[in-house]
């Protein structure tokens, strides 16, 4: 059975997919996550929940069972800066290598408004995904912290 692909916008969603979605992004992004109240909050601004920007989540679930998930925050800043930042992305450990990457990433390009700008780590293998996909890499991050 093939994976039933949703949008989830603050115009549609639900608490229990919320959650839901969190959750999997917890268990799935393996060593490249992040606490889980900061995924959290991360799925809240794309929910535009507290006057956030907003954005939308690309949500696939086959059986029932969530398989794969995106967070798209809105920034806000188009023109100078990319117009969306893909925050998260997983890819349920059954479903990678057949295809499923590629489908949500297709989703969220074409859900999207503007241009998506997104960080991976060099050692990451979706790096080749995102290049399939068209994603190029004509900066260097550099950060400054407190």
């Amino acid at each position: 059975m093939d994976a039933t692909i949703e949008i989830i916008t603050k115009g549609n969603y639900t608490e229990e997919k919320l959650e839901k979605v969190v959750s999997f992004l917890y268990e799935y992004l393996d060593q490249y996550g992040d606490d889980r109240k900061y995924i959290r909050k991360a799925v809240d601004y794309a929910m535009a929940i507290d006057g956030r920007p907003g954005g939308f989540i690309v949500h696939a679930e086959e059986n029932g069972e969530t398989v794969g998930a995106v967070v798209i925050n809105k920034t806000g800043m188009g023109g100078y800066i990319p117009e969306n930042i893909l925050v998260y992305i997983a890819v349920h450990r059954n479903q990678r290598g057949k295809g499923m990457g590629k489908k949500l990433m297709q989703s969220t390009i074409d859900n999207s408004e503007g241009d998506i700008a997104l960080h991976v780590e060099k050692d990451n293998p979706a790096k080749f995904l995102y290049e399939k996909m068209g994603f190029t890499n004509p900066y260097l991050e550099m950060r400054w912290k407190r």
